[in-house]
């Protein structure tokens, strides 16, 4: 009898869940234990596992990468043209979420807070606020001083000090490759092998993601009255509707002008150009495995040259995530809501640079958006309990937040086609080629 998929494996643990917290209650209990603690206890069992492989999984998946780019012999107009698109598109995506979060708080119903849905006690909830309350726009200066830590290991040690191990990973992996052989090899064949080995850690941990995921959410319906249920269907709700709005914008406002204005080509051309690609990435949830026909659809019907194509858009597989960068800052914004916490204009300054920076370090593994909205909470100092709750509706979101990250690489390749000097991308001339491809 075949598996079911991972994502039906959570969906039916989110069930079961909600059943058996609800029918547990707070008092229950079995041999003295309650099962409010038992739920509790398999919850944090997961996000531990989560959080135990973020710094080698990090430091190994950037330096691997940023050596893999920087030893191309593309690695250096193109390169340059397309490391910065990447940049400003993620950049883009990540406010235009911070905005969308901001105006609708989806952590807030009713002008409360919604923090007992995540089950943070009071004693939590000051905890956090004393923790990052305090921060003002002066400390903006902090956040730089922090991107390089005077000790890498002790860094390594404090989750809170991720931002200093992206830099670090980041220069380490381009210097890489400027010194000498046989260390170069060496060097690179070791941090690829740690990066393979994290991430069949992480396989194995995501594997009990089911588990996890019903410890999490059973602990939360456990202590729930109905008032409170229907408060967080409220909550969930008006987060999806942050997220998609947000993707929306994205996907039909902001890119459409980078490909008017930057490109200067007809956007409408180029959705139909590639719409089997992003009608796949919605399918399949998968930019790695849509990447051969957004290959096709990118250098046939958008008329691309191969050498482009070929460059920009495997690279943008990798690194760029213009949908689950937005997806991050704003469940890392709701949660950061639900806990009553009001933060600064300094600390969303500082959620969107680890949100710019998580995007590229753990785009391409599994579960990539649970480990990078752990990275946000822990660098800001919020707990990550309220990671459950928004896997109710993780993995709809996960089909239209990749759909957005395969746009935003396909308008990635026609810019950056378009600034080499490509002038017959996305004309009458592609158009032409195109039907007689297809006689």
């Amino acid at each position: 009898m075949p598996r079911l998929k991972l994502h039906w494996q959570i969906l039916i643990a989110i069930a079961l869940a909600v059943v058996a917290g609800l029918a547990a209650g707070k008092q229950a209990s079995i041999f003295g234990i309650s099962y409010y603690a038992i739920f509790g206890f398999i919850g944090a069992l997961f996000l531990n596992a989560l959080k135990m492989v973020i710094v080698p999984l990090i430091a190994s998946s950037i330096i691997s990468s940023m050596a893999g780019i920087g030893g191309t012999s593309g690695f250096g107009r193109l390169g340059l043209k397309t490391l910065l698109y990447y940049m400003a598109t993620s950049l883009l995506a990540i406010l235009t979420g911070l905005v969308i979060v901001n105006l609708l708080q989806p952590g807030i119903i009713d002008g409360q807070p919604v923090k007992e849905l995540f089950g943070l006690s009071s004693e939590q909830a000051k905890a956090a606020l004393d923790k990052i309350g305090g921060r003002d726009a002066g400390t903006i200066a902090d956040v730089f001083l922090g991107m390089f830590p005077t000790n890498i290991v002790a860094a390594a040690a404090d989750n809170g000090q991720m931002l200093g191990i992206i830099v670090f990973s980041l220069l380490f992996g381009f210097f890489l490759t400027r010194i000498q052989e046989p260390y170069a090899e060496a060097q690179y064949n070791f941090w690829q092998g740690m990066y393979e080995i994290m991430m069949k850690i992480t396989d194995l941990i995501i594997r009990f993601a089911p588990i996890g995921v019903f410890g999490l959410i059973a602990r939360v319906m456990a202590g729930l009255d109905m008032s409170q249920l229907q408060q967080g269907a409220s909550a969930i709700g008006l987060f999806f509707v942050s997220v998609i709005l947000a993707l929306s914008v994205h996907a039909f406002i902001t890119m459409p002008l980078i490909l008017r204005f930057v490109a200067r080509v007809n956007p409408l051309r180029h959705y139909r150009a590639v719409a089997p690609a992003l009608l796949t990435a919605f399918s399949t949830s998968s930019s790695s495995a849509t990447l051969p026909l957004t290959l096709e659809c990118v250098e046939r019907n958008a008329g691309v040259s191969k050498k482009t194509a070929s460059f920009v858009l495997p690279l943008g597989a990798t690194v760029n995530m213009d949908g689950t960068a937005l997806y991050e800052c704003v469940a890392a914004m709701f949660i950061i809501q639900a806990y009553g916490i009001d933060i600064s204009f300094s600390t969303q300054f500082l959620i969107v640079l680890v949100a710019l920076m998580t995007s590229i370090g753990v785009a391409g593994v599994p579960a990539a958006s649970l480990v990078a909205i752990s990275i946000i909470l822990a660098t800001i100092g919020v707990p990550a309990e309220g990671i459950g709750l928004i896997l109710i509706v993780d993995r709809i979101l996960d089909m239209f937040r990749t759909s957005v990250n395969v746009f935003s690489d396909t308008c990635g390749a026609v810019t950056i086609g378009r600034l080499e000097g490509e002038h017959e991308i996305l004309t009458d001339k592609t158009r032409d080629h195109a039907s007689k491809s297809d006689n």
